[in-house]
């Protein structure tokens, strides 16, 4: 396909920012979205057949976790083509049509891409453990044993154990951050990074409008291999030998921002592409401050300061927030409060007698933080985080790990469509997890007719947010953390939006800035200009 030029830019009236600056995202998992030829297991169709469901909610683009050719051993984090759909997926046509209906709605595609390690199936590392004098031999992290056979250092994979395998072809230990099936690319090689380039082109060429970059500050190692120092201990469970180091040398190594350069270079040739970084660890601010800093590197990072809270309080937000001031030079922020690999939001933060009002009062806190808003699937439904019996469990570091880690898999269970269809309408079939008890109440076919309900709440904040460029563009300036009150300003090109949350569940008195007339545009709880009920919130423009 030719090259496409995409220069458009955002929706704000007046506004000259790209498309992406403020947007609001919405996160497929292809596997549970929606299961068009009853395998179930969702697929690309079944996206696309939903995809006017999606521009429903007024967001401006969809993530699409992956969908590469791969043997899931990490469901698609485990790529052994970068360059086609797996076929549980569908095919290459499959994905051209979604990406044109998308366009046709409206709706922008960004997709994953996986730079850190690929699957041991992949082509290229089936040549390059073949021998040590091949084309690729060096193309991912190989190392001789210690003289006593032991592996070259003591470094620890994500999902539990030594990071080192033993491959008698090579005689020799090769390293993998996560699964012994996912191995580490040699990202310092320059023949590597252009082979990631060239697959980046390979969608682009197809019309896809960005990539959320996984794991990027694992792309590249020490060289000299040196071992990780123990981490001190703070008290917290440490449940895999991964959180016993400083994760100095595995990963986070300078040399990265080196090659999102040049990955950037590549990018501004067709217009407006939109990247956003995952980045997690020890150093993430810091990191993802370098990677997404001035305009040679990527435009958004996101972390986890909020996707494993086990409480969300002002101090929290105001921390995170106050990470990404309106400076020149500074990147910018990406938010999600919950998306594949992390539990359900509602299920970790809620009170459960007062689950409803939490929800629509995260909801408006969301919509008014400053930076882009990813939104997980069933998000904007209020599904809860599903208990996934073990003989159930399909996530390799829960079942590594078990019961101490977490299970990914509470978070990935299939989309609900309808209240009285098999398996909530994601398919007929014996979905691949299993639908959450109290779902079927949540499914969409449920709320889309009723005003009231949380999936129109959700539409009518990002009708909100889109509506006004100062949540978009504008600056973010916090007037209150403290106790549960969370007060803070946006303004942009002299107007100014006041946002005041309760968080808590006693009532607060509260007295807005001086100096200017509130207006309130968006309340939740009943909330006044003077007093913020229990879980209530509200966005008011200034005179």
């Amino acid at each position: 396909m030719n090259k496409v030029s995409r220069l458009d830019t955002g929706a704000c009236s007046g506004s000259t920012a790209p498309w992406w600056r403020g947007a609001t995202i919405y996160q497929i998992y292809p596997r549970s979205f929606a299961d068009s030829n009853d395998d179930g297991i969702g697929d690309l169709p079944g996206i696309t057949a939903h995809l006017d469901y999606v521009a429903s909610l007024g967001v401006d683009a969809l993530w699409l976790s992956p969908f590469f050719k791969s043997p899931m051993r990490d469901f698609g984090y485990d790529v052994s083509d970068y360059c086609d759909v797996d076929p549980i997926f569908g095919t290459l046509a499959d994905f051209d049509a979604l990406v044109a209906r998308a366009h046709a709605l409206g709706l922008k595609v960004l997709i994953d891409q996986v730079y850190a390690h690929t699957s041991d199936l992949h082509d290229w590392f089936v040549e390059s453990r073949s021998n040590r004098t091949n084309p690729r031999a060096d193309w991912y992290v190989w190392a001789d044993a210690k003289p006593d056979g032991s592996p070259p250092n003591n470094w620890q994979s994500v999902f539990g154990g030594p990071a080192w395998t033993w491959d008698a072809r090579r005689c020799q230990y090769y390293l993998h951050n996560f699964l012994k099936e996912q191995p580490q690319l040699n990202g310092h090689h320059p023949d590597v990074q252009q082979a990631l380039i060239d697959a980046a082109r390979f969608w682009l060429d197809r019309g896809v409008d960005g990539f959320r970059v996984d794991a990027i500050n694992f792309a590249m190692h020490n060289p000299a291999l040196t071992d990780n120092p123990p981490a001190p201990d703070t008290g917290k469970p440490r449940t895999r030998p991964f959180d016993f180091q400083l994760k100095i040398h595995n990963q986070s190594q300078p040399q990265v921002t080196e090659f999102l350069r040049r990955y950037r270079a590549m990018l501004d040739d067709y217009g407006a592409i939109f990247t956003v970084a995952e980045v997690g660890g020890d150093q993430a601010i810091v990191e993802m401050k370098a990677y997404t800093e001035g305009d040679e590197h990527l435009n958004s990072a996101y972390g986890f300061d909020f996707l494993y809270a086990d409480r969300l309080t002002p101090e929290v937000v105001a921390t995170a927030l106050a990470e990404w001031p309106d400076a020149p030079g500074m990147g910018w922020p990406s938010w999600a409060f919950a998306n594949h690999d992390a539990p359900r939001w509602i299920s970790r933060w809620a009170p459960a007698d007062a689950r409803d009002a939490f929800a629509r009062l995260i909801l408006l806190l969301f919509v008014a933080l400053r930076g882009n808003i990813i939104l997980w699937q069933g998000e904007e439904l209020g599904l809860t985080q599903v208990d996934i019996p073990f003989e159930r469990l399909q996530d390799p570091e829960a079942i590594a790990n078990w019961p101490l880690t977490l299970s990914r898999d509470g978070a990935r269970t299939p989309m609900v469509w309808s209240d009285n269809a098999p398996h909530g309408g994601f398919s007929h079939a014996e979905p691949w997890l299993p639908v959450g008890e109290d779902h079927a109440l949540l499914a969409v076919a449920r709320q889309d007719g009723d005003p009231a309900s949380l999936l129109n709440w959700t539409r009518r904040l990002v009708a909100l947010r889109q509506a006004q460029p100062v949540l978009r563009l504008g600056r973010l300036d916090i007037v209150q953390a403290s106790d549960d009150l969370l007060i803070f300003t946006r303004a942009w090109q002299g107007e100014t939006l006041l946002c005041a949350f309760n968080l808590g569940s006693a009532v607060q008195s509260w007295t807005p800035p001086a100096g200017q007339a509130w207006t309130v545009l968006e309340n939740v709880g009943d909330s006044t200009l003077s007093i913020l009920p229990a879980y209530a919130g509200l966005i008011a423009r200034g005179a």
